[in-house]
């Protein structure tokens, strides 16, 4: 049953949380009454210190969205209102596919930030990061959302050094019944490059306690709709012919954000009317190489069995199908992903423990870059579309043509039979190279991979007291262990296996860490001051033991004011992806950092950066001093000129193997309920982290050649080079610092008011080497948000206003500014009580001011939708 919807047996007395914009302590008011009451301090987290705790005295920042909060959200679902909270940001690669993270560093597949459904890690196993919310609850079944932002490594180990989020689910024994709730939407309204579009969800629910020991749930969403689309065509490469004094249009280097099959790997450098000019074959853009229809499948069945209060067994299945667009390095169409997770979970007042298998299957996606440029390849290789292009350059200029108009009509004549489009030729082509598991010739995606995760934590201190034990009700005492395996089968083109003695492709892979904690706390001076202290260890396959502590305190005055400060550390073990990649993508291969995986590259590579340099002032000095009738062995002549004059541009790599990434922050924090009976919350947060070996890429290329005099011509061509982009640590250490505001005012009549504010800042780096993540943050942010259950007569509404600042943002897909945004979501609600019904009228960015949360990534318009949600007790 939805705490949304009124009910026979429901207490007359409604739990009043915080609006989206500020998470609060539990109140408890009538839904119709206009007077106060009672306030409720007792409202419990579990996610900063994995025990039952004060939500009020949590040792650590937590944002909390609980029944009432979910109710009055404006967002279209609960995982959209998380955007609302403070200290947290959202970034929407699809609109079926959003990405949390915290205090910094964000990416699209982040890594750093963990999701929990009920305490169980739903990502995707090879990704490394979850893919928005498709393995997790559904809005009938989500009870509160925890959020901990900053690291949370020490307790949990799961690579959460920017954080955590943990969504917690609806026990069967205590909401029972059958909720249905159908959103019907438009989208795409007045977007140049669509129509508007249907958008439609479809929700169940159903649970049922057969007994008192024994109860069940399932649940079941089917989405449907169409994509928010990425069209940006700002030129990546506008200087690619700068020295010739092609731009913009007349730029045959030129390589659109959205555009693929025209990237660096994708460009040949052409000596035309004695002179060299980049050119970049044709490529396509990314509605031409992908379906925006959107179709997720997702649900859930879970069997629990309690022995008495407080004791119970749980086994849960979820599985998930779905298409969307997805974004790392390059841009992916899911199609047909499938994920699976069996968890069984095991609750007691003393012992926690949990084991959960993952199996993830990427079906049939592909890589639209490798999608566009292998289109472009089988219907003519490079090197013949080099040649057609340079005799029709020749051809033109010889008629009479400008240097831009024979560009223009070398691409025409070099394109001729080119597949187009929207035809069947084009749509063969792009069904052929889907099939190929070879990103040299084809662009799928076909990885399947496993995750293996136990899990256990013991309350001594509750042990040793129901063992008749007089251990002082004043200490707290926690252990636990945890250990997850990885299981990838090796398709030869994503994963192979590498370690010696096994077969590449035949031979499961395998990547594993093992880790504990124990924590210790204490409560003195009549439970004004709170200490707790942890340790973590944890032992990854490939690394030595590292050591993660954490130590927190609480100063509480008063019942309703607490000061909070802590100190921790974190370590973050590679991913898989980045540890063991093994991709051919688009003439460079991508490889993982561990050793195993890049023995002898690091030390005989060049970074990219500096053979760019080096090439592009070999061009320019080449077409300095060419005459126009210089003969072949004159422009060879100059070329090595070029070469021996700005051979000393080249630098070597100097960088190594992976290792693990570390975070030092330090927190405090004051929160307190003021004003009388707890009107008025406060939270106010600051830290500051120091990060050291950000994992993070480069792009080296080794000459084919041992003799180190030859290097520098090696260098100079494409063909005499072997390519890699690598996975390696930054030299920089990087300082990060900021914190957050938040308020929430309880007006009386039911309304709640909330504003937030965030502010997050990159300090400096030292050695400047411009390696580490892009920090891709706003350093400033707000919500503001205003609503009411039961404004008038069972009629509602809620209101939410964000504002985020233009941010860099630093990718390998493409640098540059994200414009500052603001949205305004809105919603009125009506319930029926009698049928247990609710209506809900609601938009996102109901201003429809299109916008993108990060470069390369689509624009975002309004969503306009009805929710119906029909319950039975």
């Amino acid at each position: 049953m939805s705490a949304c919807l009124p009910r026979r047996a429901r207490p007359a007395l409604l739990a009043a949380v915080a609006l989206p914009a500020m998470a609060a302590h539990s109140q408890t008011v009538a839904p119709a009454d206009t007077t106060r009451k009672k306030v409720d301090l007792e409202e419990v987290v579990v996610s900063a210190s994995k025990v039952e705790e004060s939500f009020l005295q949590s040792p650590v920042t937590v944002e909390k969205l609980n029944a009432r909060a979910l109710c009055l959200t404006p967002a279209p679902s609960f995982f959209d209102a998380i955007e609302h909270l403070k200290g947290v940001q959202v970034i929407t690669p699809s609109l079926a596919f959003k990405v949390i993270n915290a205090r910094g560093f964000t990416n699209t597949t982040n890594v750093r930030f963990a999701q929990l459904v009920d305490g169980v890690d739903n990502q995707a196993p090879h990704i490394g990061g979850p893919i928005g919310n498709v393995l997790g609850p559904s809005d009938l079944d989500i009870m509160s959302v925890e959020i901990v932002p900053g690291t949370a490594a020490a307790l949990y180990g799961l690579n959460a050094i920017n954080g955590l989020a943990n969504f917690r689910t609806k026990n069967p024994f205590d909401s029972e019944g059958l909720s249905v709730q159908q959103k019907t939407g438009v989208n795409h309204v007045s977007d140049p490059y669509s129509g508007a579009k249907i958008f439609s969800e479809t929700s169940l629910r159903y649970a049922k306690a057969l007994s008192t020991k024994l109860a069940f749930k399932v649940n079941g969403t089917y989405l449907r709709g169409y994509d928010w689309i990425a069209s940006d065509q700002t030129d990546i490469n506008p200087n690619g012919n700068a020295n010739t004094g092609l731009f913009r249009a007349d730029n045959p280097a030129r390589d659109p954000v959205n555009g693929y099959g025209n990237e660096s790997s994708d460009r040949s450098t052409l000596n035309l009317g004695g002179k060299n000019y980049q050119v970049a074959r044709t490529g396509y853009a990314e509605q031409d190489v992908v379906d925006y229809r959107l179709r997720t499948l997702w649900g859930d069945a879970a069997l629990h069995y309690r022995f008495r209060p407080g004791t119970e067994l749980a086994y849960t299945y979820r599985v998930a199908s779905f298409d969307n667009v997805y974004q790392r390095s390059n841009r992916f169409q899911l199609q047909n992903y499938l994920l699976q997770q069996h968890a069984l979970s095991l609750t007691t007042p003393v012992v926690q423990a949990r084991a959960y298998f993952t199996q993830e299957n990427t079906g049939h996606s592909y890589n639209l870059r490798s999608a566009a440029e292998n289109i472009d390849r089988g219907y003519k290789p490079d090197a013949a579309w080099n040649r057609d292009y340079t005799a029709a350059w020749n051809a033109a200029t010889q008629a009479g043509q400008t240097i831009a108009q024979a560009h223009a009509t070398a691409r025409a004549a070099a394109d001729a039979g080119r597949p187009q489009p929207g035809t069947p030729t084009f749509q063969n082509a792009l069904s052929t190279v889907q099939s190929i598991n070879n990103w040299d010739v084809g662009a799928a995606l076909r990885v399947r991979a496993n995750l293996l995760h136990a899990e256990g934590q013991v309350n001594i201190a509750e042990a040793l007291r129901r063992a008749g034990h007089r251990l002082p009700t004043a200490l707290d005492v926690l252990a636990g262990a945890d250990h997850r395996t990885y299981i990838v089968v090796p398709d030869g083109n994503y994963f192979i296996n590498p370690e010696k003695g096994k077969d590449p492709l035949g031979d499961n892979l395998t990547y594993s860490k093992t880790g504990g904690f124990v924590q210790a706390g204490a409560r003195l001076l009549n439970e004004k001051i709170r200490l707790t202290a942890t340790l973590r260890a944890d032992k990854n396959d490939y690394f030595d033991l590292k050591f993660n502590p954490r130590f927190t305190a609480v100063y509480s005055p008063g019942q309703r004011a607490n000061f909070r400060m802590n100190y921790q550390s974190g370590y973050r073990f590679p991913s898989l992806f980045e540890g063991f990649s093994n991709v051919n993508s688009g003439q460079v291969k991508r490889i993982g950092g561990l050793r195993v995986m890049s023995d002898g590259v690091f030390e005989n590579s060049y970074l990219r950066t500096s053979i760019d340099a080096f090439t592009a002032a070999n061009t320019a000095y080449i077409n300095a001093n060419t005459p126009a009738n210089a003969t072949a062995a004159q422009k060879q002549a100059i070329q090595n000129q070029a070469i021996t004059q700005n051979k000393g541009l080249l630098v070597k790599n100097p960088y190594t193997y992976l290792k693990p990434e570390h975070i030092n922050s330090l927190e405090v924090g004051y929160k307190a309920a003021l004003l009388p009976k707890g009107r008025l919350l406060v939270d106010i947060d600051f830290y500051y982290n120091t990060y050291r070996d950000f994992i993070a890429q480069v792009e080296a290329y080794v000459p084919k050649t041992l003799n180190p005099d030859s290097t520098a011509i090696y260098l100079n061509s494409k063909s005499t080079q072997n390519r890699y982009r690598l996975w390696t640590n930054a030299q920089s250490k990087v300082y990060n610092y900021g914190g957050s505001l938040g308020l929430r005012y309880e007006l009386g009549g039911g309304y709640l008011a909330g504003a937030n504010t965030t502010y997050t800042r990159l300090d400096r780096t030292e050695n400047g080497d411009g390696l580490e993540d892009g920090f891709n943050t706003p350093r400033w942010a707000y919500n503001l948000s205003l609503g009411n259950e039961n404004a008038y007569k069972n009629l509602g509404f809620g209101l939410n206003y964000r504002w985020q600042q233009s941010y860099y943002s630093q990718t390998f897909l493409v640098n540059g500014t994200v414009a500052a945004y603001h949205t305004l979501d809105a919603q009125l609600s009506y319930t029926v009580p009698a049928p247990n019904l609710r209506f809900k009228l609601g938009a996102s960015n109901v201003l429809n001011n299109y916008y993108v949360s990060y470069l390369g990534g689509p624009s975002v318009g309004g969503l306009y939708y009805l929710s119906v949600m029909y319950s039975l007790p």
